[in-house]
């Protein structure tokens, strides 16, 4: 029998007749409000997650089957910590920090997709993927912890499959959350602090050299660039002047005319 794939991304347990799954079901001759009801109960469990979905229809009795992909190992991962996105800058921020039983979970739903051929390289894909979003494993930047792991650390909890966490492991989990958080504000606060003391001590510089100043300093490029449009503007730009487009008679040299041979 012939058959037609549709494939869409959704939002779990949102799916409707809108775009693009509606124009994509309309010229299959499929009742739509059943094709979306079944993908709203089958990607239920990936509330606030895209989700890959497939729509296999029977070209002559219309007959349909829902299929569903798994969400990103990120969006996995965000979801177990309760976080809406990783680090900034994952080499310095920690955002959240999962239990082993919560990685071994994620590497469970995605072990169709992931390359490692056991268990055991399946967790340490997923907890690779936590150190570049700025996630601990274990009360440890996620890189330590795949040492542990090659050292027969958590081997037992990664061969039982365990995947469930106690309520008190649970709120331990949210206050560490919040700890993350706090030193995350406070760290930010000491680099504000810097950069708008290098702005003050350079003012009237150009931006290119205050910049340099900051990078020299250690200061993150992302609060580089929100403080240097906003409070260096009129220095950089008058510099840039100087530099670039100054007239002859207001503070630029005149060219020295060429020499006759």
């Amino acid at each position: 029998m012939p058959k037609e794939t549709i494939e869409v991304l959704v939002e779990g347990g949102k799916a409707t007749a809108a775009p693009p799954l509606g124009p994509a079901l309309g010229p299959m001759g499929v009742n739509i409000g059943q094709v979306v009801a079944k993908i709203n109960e089958k990607t239920a469990e990936f509330k606030g997650m895209q989700v890959p979905v497939k729509v296999i229809i029977d070209s002559e009795t219309k007959k349909f089957d829902v299929t569903v992909g798994t969400p990103p190992a990120s969006a996995l991962i965000k979801k177990e910590a309760k976080i809406e996105k990783g680090a900034g800058n994952p080499l310095t921020d920690k955002v959240a920090d999962l239990k082993i039983e919560q990685i071994i979970k994620i590497a469970k739903m995605k072990e169709s997709s992931l390359l490692g051929k056991d268990n055991f390289m399946r967790v340490k894909e997923i907890i690779g993927t936590c150190n570049s979003m700025g996630v601990m494993v274990e009360g440890k930047p996620a890189n330590e912890t795949i040492r542990d792991i090659n050292s027969g650390k958590f081997k037992d909890e990664i061969l039982k499959g365990k995947t469930e966490l106690s309520a008190e492991e649970l709120k331990e989990q949210e206050e560490e959350k919040k700890r993350l958080a706090a030193e995350i504000e406070a760290r930010r606060a000491e680099f504000d602090a810097k950069a708008k003391a290098i702005l003050k001590q350079m003012e009237g510089r150009t931006r290119g050299e205050i910049k340099a100043k900051m990078v020299e300093a250690e200061i993150p490029l992302q609060i580089i660039n929100e403080l240097l449009p906003a409070e260096a503007a009129a220095g950089a730009g008058a510099a840039g002047a100087a530099v670039g487009g100054a007239k002859p008679g207001a503070g630029a040299a005149k060219p020295a005319a060429a020499k006759k041979p």
